[in-house]
């Protein structure tokens, strides 16, 4: 079981032990031998015997925790498990040797061991290509954040450009409302700035600094000064590697292995061009970091220092919009169109959703396109079902109309699958004027989607 911090991880399982008589551990970081005696004392506890139990090396735990499933199943949870395997790099070889097949302590025992960490890179690596407790899982889980319509409901963000906003800050995190937020939540869409002020810019707030402490708490990211210049880059729109490495005034093969440590953290995802297969944007998964490189980290000593960030906020709100609520919006358009939407949205289930661009050699230039969607049909290929444009705070009229039909009929002379009958897809959280709407309701192939539209309940059938 594995997931980013704050993702309620631990509230879970400890949930899951108390209601079904299990034994929880949480590891720290320790020495090996310091950590033996911990989880000794804590399964003596567990187990009401008046002495502490001492252990001389791994194989003996494994073996005292399958004995507590002898006579009923009972789940075992050992959180923070990368902590004990760093100080036994030994310990996933040991805990395989002792689930072998044919072993007693095994074969008598209904124990359900669940190894559970924070760090992401780590916890991949558990269980694939030849490691050594490939096989013997039966169970991967990954706690996701959570999605943007349970994070409105979780936060109790009723109307949709606020809860955007704050899903643009926060993301579906839920310890950043209980423990980091302390229950502050915006009280509708006027006091949303304030909120922002006295909850993220705070020095005083948890909040605050929690950008930073989460790639501290990644190990594998040593050279921290790297990966944030990195993910400053990704943050400030320079989303292609090209333009990553001149931000940083590096050469691009140099991001190599910086952009493959982010990945594998799950700090940053990269989604490949849906038209060059060579070509990719990064985008970076916490939207708290993004935030944080935006917005915080330009102003950072003048937050420190302030008694009143609400000045510094107001000047920021450029950044915020087009570095932060511009591309979250888009995101959340693409999530929405592949998870969420009505099937009648585009006349058919879609397959894949991305954002791509569009060569026009006649004029000699490219045109981007937000949304991308592609079905599946029974031959296995992948029709075009529709193309979209994104706009946060613009609202949209015939012009943006315009712009989809010429590179619908740029896709259509490609010989592009399905190209001709696409959907034009135009999303906006500003609305639309007049003049499209009546064109929209016109046309069936023209679909307009509201902020509402991604929060709205699913329809039935």
């Amino acid at each position: 079981m594995s997931g980013r911090r704050r993702q309620g991880k631990t509230f879970l399982l400890r949930a899951l032990c108390q209601a079904a008589g299990g034994f929880y551990h949480a590891a720290e970081e320790a020495t090996d031998g310091e950590s033996l005696h911990r989880i000794g004392a804590s399964l003596s506890q567990h187990l009401g015997t008046p002495a502490s139990l001492a252990f001389r090396e791994w194989g003996e735990v494994v073996d005292a925790l399958l004995a507590l499933g002898r006579h009923q199943a009972v789940p075992v949870v050992i959180d923070e498990f990368p902590y004990l395997a760093r100080a036994n790099p030994r310990l996933p070889s040991i805990i395989q040797n002792a689930l072998a097949p044919l072993r007693a302590e095994r074969d008598e025992s209904r124990t359900r061991l669940l190894l559970c960490g924070s760090a992401m890179s780590f916890m991949g690596r558990l269980l694939s290509g030849s490691a050594p407790l490939r096989g013997r899982a039966a169970l991967e889980l990954v706690v996701p954040p959570l999605d943007h319509r349970l994070a409105a409901e979780f936060w109790g963000a009723t109307d949709a450009i606020t809860a955007v906003k704050v899903n643009a800050i926060v993301g579906g995190t839920p310890a950043y409302r209980r423990e980091f937020a302390r229950d502050d939540a915006p009280d509708g869409p006027d006091d949303f700035d304030a909120w922002v002020v006295r909850t993220v810019l705070s020095p005083t707030s948890p909040l605050f600094r929690e950008a930073r402490y989460l790639l501290a708490d990644e190990p594998d990211l040593r050279d921290t000064a790297l990966y944030h210049s990195v993910l400053a880059a990704i943050a400030s729109g320079n989303t292609g590697r090209g333009g990553i490495a001149s931000f940083m005034g590096r050469k691009s093969g140099d991001l190599a292995h910086p952009l493959t440590v982010l990945e594998d953290c799950g700090l940053i995802s990269r989604e490949p061009d849906v038209f060059k297969d060579n070509r990719s944007s990064y985008r970076i998964t916490e939207p708290l970091i993004t935030f944080y490189h935006a917005v915080m980290r330009p102003i950072w000593s003048d937050l420190e220092h302030t008694r009143d960030a609400s000045r510094l906020w107001q000047r920021s709100q450029k950044r915020f919009t087009a570095n932060v609520l511009g591309p979250h919006f888009e995101h959340l358009c693409r999530l929405w169109t592949r998870h969420y939407a009505p099937e009648s949205l585009l006349g058919d289930f879609p397959h894949r959703v991305g954002s791509g661009t569009v060569n026009d050699p006649a004029a000699r230039t490219g045109h981007e396109l937000d949304v991308v969607v592609h079905g599946l049909d029974d031959d296995h290929r992948q029709p075009l079902l529709g193309i979209g444009e994104v706009k946060w705070g613009d609202i949209m009229g015939l012009g943006h109309l315009d712009r989809l039909t010429r590179i619908r009929a740029l896709l259509t002379a490609q010989n592009r699958h399905g190209a001709a009958t696409a959907r034009l897809l135009l999303y906006s959280a500003a609305g639309f004027t007049a003049d499209l709407r009546a064109r929209a309701a016109a046309d069936p192939n023209i679909v307009l989607v509201g902020a509402e539209a991604l929060y709205a309940p699913p329809a039935e059938g």
